[in-house]
């Protein structure tokens, strides 16, 4: 983090009264605190595993709720059990929340018996019972500018909403995703954004994260009722159960192509939790089966699918991110997210070269790189692209680190990579190599020829290189395999979007929302989310400065968010932590998981003595995570039975083949 005047800044606050928010939100969460922070305390009081969490909004409260089916409100800053209840629900609770504007009176559970329940904490009763879903309710979401309003999420795939000022006991149903997605849709998270409540966002089986316009849903249903032919229906006709411009899709860019290979693996991508950033700026999700990612709401993207250079000119002016006179632009047309590079000759910028300091950091990386320790080259690659986001060199770089590590997703953020090296360096002949192999690992056959063909065509000294041949040889051998996939992938929108199933079958209206999704700006990877379907990811800090998520190994992950990179892993369950929620205001989280208990974690004393939950090798804990999110699903279970499995290789998680080991001039080290 940038260095800051701290005695300056207490002066200026205790002057000006005004910047004590501006204060409190740059030191909240700070990288000195991330790096002291230890367990405080354990709350003890559940008999069963402690499921969801919540804070009051002003941070002296927090309710927790529990497979025993009780709920408990706390007093977290002293440590103590101030009331507990029994719920009135018949199974796990996995959701609870304060309504606001209720003076921390009302609380909201929700269960796994289906059921919603309102109650008031003051009499200890519950006021109200909806029993409206079919299946267990996951989440219940609230939001302050409507005190009396919240919605629930359930896995009979139905948004419900809930208004305690109607005299009748029942619910509206405001999004049903089986309409859409089929009858075996399950809704398992959801969130209104704290900016703008008319935005939900809504997390449900498959990797398609979805934002909702409360609003115009709202509007649309009044104008039905309203309208004189609302009740008159031909054969032709169709009511739209949701009006055009009222959903928007979110999803990771290489996850619909690689989900048949997940399926067959038995593998489930589901979204697990969603939630805003505090400005309302910024969408995370925790994908189980897969990593973290976060999602820009304001500069949005398309995802990195439907690419091909452009047949390009002359060779040599500018290669490996090094600067040369007379650059040529190869013409690069993505054609998603709308990026064009001109045809013809354009001014290439030249490389500005690195300040001393970021040489330094990229040395180390390259360093790192040689020593074949692929995240630590990707961490220290990372934090020069934060200071010199311009420089193609940098990108080109983490690449290939990413192309040699081969975790879930790191082809696809490599791609990303060669592309943004491609834009500020238009001839970097490795990140056009590397884009190449990039395509065929991510099973764009067709895509990955047109793209080497353009190679060779650029830059023909290296047609014949060894990297050239080997790749050239696995493309063709893809192409004319007979167990190759029948459907070619270059038709693009079908084979990305398609349902497997019978009962999963996709309505039209639901193949165009996928396929105007929008892909991801942050991948965070290290944790494990396999196992649970409630493993909740938060931001840390008032300027969500970092992340933080659950993992099936019983820790917890923090990275920088700008970053991405990771900088503290904790043990924070004897199984698995679930449930992360950080304090409003204090840098102060509270965890919980399989264990009976709530974990109360904030900044140690310099003088206390060796934190004995850190997890000093978070290179490790990383690695075998991604080896047990590839594991066979029976392996699992007997690693969580404690059985030791063998056989697992110990780099390349991810299920990549390996590339080929002569990558002569083309790949084999960083520029």
């Amino acid at each position: 983090m940038a260095k800051a005047n701290i005695t300056r800044d207490i002066i200026h606050r205790q002057i000006k009264e005004r910047g004590a928010l501006g204060f409190e939100r740059h030191y909240h969460v700070t990288d000195p605190f991330i790096r002291r922070l230890g367990l405080e305390a354990e709350l003890q009081g559940h008999s069963g595993c402690v499921n969801c969490l919540e804070w009051n909004e002003k941070g002296d409260l927090l309710a927790s709720g529990s497979d025993d089916q009780h709920t408990i409100v706390w007093d977290p800053l002293h440590h103590k059990k101030l009331l507990s209840m029994h719920t009135g629900h018949t199974a796990n609770i996995f959701s609870v929340k304060f309504l606001p504007h209720s003076g921390d009176r009302i609380l909201i559970t929700g269960a796994a018996d289906s059921k919603v329940h309102v109650h008031d904490l003051t009499v200890k009763e519950t006021i109200h019972m909806f029993g409206d879903h079919t299946n267990r309710v996951k989440r219940i979401a609230t939001a302050p500018m409507w005190p009396n309003t919240f919605w629930s999420a359930a896995e009979d795939g139905l948004i419900r909403q809930y208004d305690l000022r109607e005299n009748s006991k029942r619910s509206e149903v405001l999004i049903d995703l089986t309409e859409y997605c089929g009858q075996l849709v399950e809704a398992k998270c959801l969130t209104v954004n704290p900016q703008d409540n008319n935005y939900l966002a809504v997390g449900a089986s498959g990797p398609f994260v979805r934002l909702y316009d409360i609003r115009m849903i709202h509007n649309h249903r009044k104008s039905m009722k309203q309208s004189p032919s609302a009740g008159v229906h031909t054969f032709c006709d169709r009511q739209k159960p949701l009006p055009d411009g009222a959903a928007q899709y979110y999803v990771a860019g290489h996850l619909p192509v690689k989900l048949p290979d997940y399926n067959n693996r038995l593998r489930v991508l589901v979204a697990t939790y969603v939630t805003f950033s505090p400005d309302g700026t910024e969408l995370l999700v925790n994908m189980g089966g897969e990593q973290v990612y976060l999602f820009d709401l304001t500069y949005k993207q398309r995802p990195y699918t439907f690419l091909l250079p452009k047949k390009c000119h002359t060779s040599g002016e500018v290669q490996n991110g090094k600067t040369s006179t007379n650059g040529v632009s190869n013409g690069i047309h993505l054609h998603s997210n709308g990026f064009r590079l001109a045809e013809g000759r354009a001014h290439v910028s030249p490389q500005v070269e690195l300040p001393p300091y970021l040489e330094r950091i990229k040395q180390q990386a390259n360093e790192a790189f040689a020593c074949q320790l692929w995240t630590q080259a990707i961490q220290l690659y990372s934090k020069a692209v934060q200071k010199a986001p311009n420089n193609a060199m940098l990108y080109g770089n983490r690449a290939a680190a990413y192309m040699k590590r081969k975790w879930d997703g790191d082809h696809y953020d490599a791609l990303r990579d060669c592309l943004k090296a491609i834009s500020l360096n238009p001839c970097h002949l490795k990140a056009h190599f590397r884009l190449a192999r990039c395509l065929f690992e991510l099973k764009y056959v067709a895509e990955a020829l047109e793209c080497l063909d353009d190679f060779k065509g650029k830059f023909p000294e290296q047609a014949h290189s060894s990297a050239c041949d080997a790749l050239d040889r696995d493309i063709n051998a893809a192409l004319f395999s007979k167990s190759d996939n029948a459907e070619d992938k270059k038709g693009g929108g079908p084979i990305r979007l398609r349902a497997t199933g019978r009962k999963d079958s996709i309505s039209e209206d639901e193949m165009v929302l996928r396929e105007r999704s929008y892909d991801y700006k942050f991948r965070y990877c290290g944790h494990c989310n396999t196992t649970t379907d409630i493993k909740e990811a938060n931001f840390f800090g008032s300027n969500a400065q970092y992340i933080v998520s659950g993992s099936d190994d019983g820790s917890f992950f923090i990275w920088e968010k700008e970053t991405t990179n990771l900088v503290r892993v904790l043990q924070g369950d004897e199984s698995i932590v679930n449930c992360l929620q950080p304090h409003p205001s204090y840098c102060f989280l509270a965890t919980s998981g399989i264990d009976p208990v709530v974990r109360l974690w904030n900044p140690r004393p310099e003088s206390e003595t060796l934190n004995g939950r850190v997890v000093v090798d978070m290179e490790g804990a990383s690695q075998a995570n991604q080896r047990r999110m590839n594991a066979d699903p029976l392996e699992v279970m007997l690693l969580n039975m404690g059985y030791r499995i063998t056989g697992l290789t110990s780099g390349g998680a991810g299920g990549s083949d390996d590339e080929d080991s002569s990558e002569g001039q083309v790949q084999c080290r960083p520029s």
